[in-house]
């Protein structure tokens, strides 16, 4: 089994506020870091029901030989059909996992030569490859901006659709490459490879990751109990800012006009916003580079 080390660990099992006899539903199974936490401190009448659409780490969820233990292979957007009744809380870790990055084959990452895929479920769906064959400059110059916030979207688009009529982009490296000859110089140090934004745009678009997050939230209140946590880890302001306005808008409660004289026990609130957002520690990013871009926000249904 590959490398994984949960982020936030300690704080997110804290949001939780987990009930020993509790049900609680991990959206994001992974290598099951957070999972096996949450069991470390449940009793013999939990439950814990955890979601993952990649097959690798469904397959990884059957060393976790614990009869109060459920894994489901399923996108997140889809909980309520395999849920019925409430739960004590619900956590996300959103993104692409360690395992998805170090595994080539999988063509997430622009440091490992692999396949152009990106697909967090392989057996669904087109890959980046398919779709960058086919799409247009406009449509490629759409995805970049928006999923990726890059810049420089047009010229990336530009010289993709220049490059396939060449040759197909089948590699990760290729991409990169590409991406990289096309991108302007700076006369600063390089922080960030030029294809960063851009893998991360597709990766986003491919997997329709904002949309099935937006899903997922429409089922929250319906699922926790009273007293129940929600608890999201999010790596990148696109979804932090779903989560951000999700909680803020619950936390406001019905949506009265602005001038009508209604007391805040009125507005029925359905969540209540839990401290702060959280970061990671710097021991934490100096152990787990990887988690230098979390932040965790967390927030409690209330009775309304």
């Amino acid at each position: 089994m590959l490398n994984h080390q949960p982020v936030l660990l300690s704080p997110a099992l804290k949001g939780l506020n987990l009930q020993p006899n509790g049900i609680y539903v991990d959206c994001t199974f992974g290598r099951g870091g957070h999972t096996r936490a949450i069991l470390d401190q449940l009793d013999q009448n939990s439950r814990v029901l955890a979601f993952d659409q990649d097959p690798d780490a469904v397959q990884a969820a059957q060393s976790l030989i614990d009869s109060r233990f459920t894994i489901i292979h399923s996108n997140f957007a889809e909980l309520t059909k395999h849920i019925t009744g409430k739960v004590n809380g619900i956590f996300l870790d959103l993104g692409v996992s360690s395992p998805q990055l170090d595994d080539s084959s999988r063509g997430f990452s622009f440091m490992r030569d692999g396949p152009l895929d990106m697909r967090m479920n392989p057996s669904e769906g087109i890959s980046v490859g398919e779709w960058l064959y086919e799409a247009k400059i406009e449509e490629i110059t759409e995805v970049l901006r928006t999923y990726g916030e890059e810049r420089h979207a047009k010229r990336i688009a530009q010289a993709i659709v220049a490059a396939r009529e060449e040759a197909e982009l089948k590699t990760t490296h290729q991409l990169a490459n590409l991406i990289r000859a096309v991108y302007p110089k700076s006369r600063k140090p390089e922080l960030k490879h030029p294809a960063t934004r851009s893998f991360q745009a597709l990766r986003i678009f491919i997997n329709r990751e904002l949309e099935q997050l937006k899903t997922l939230l429409t089922q929250v209140l319906d699922l926790l109990a009273p007293g129940g946590r929600l608890v999201i880890i999010s790596f990148h302001s696109l979804e932090d800012r779903i989560v951000k306005r999700f909680i803020r808008d619950c936390v406001r409660g019905d949506d009265f006009p602005i001038d009508l004289p209604i007391t805040a026990d009125a507005l029925r609130p359905t969540l209540r916003a839990i401290g702060k957002p959280i970061f990671p520690s710097e021991t934490e990013i100096n152990e787990n580079p990887r988690s230098r871009s979390a932040i965790m926000r967390v927030a409690e249904r209330t009775n309304n």
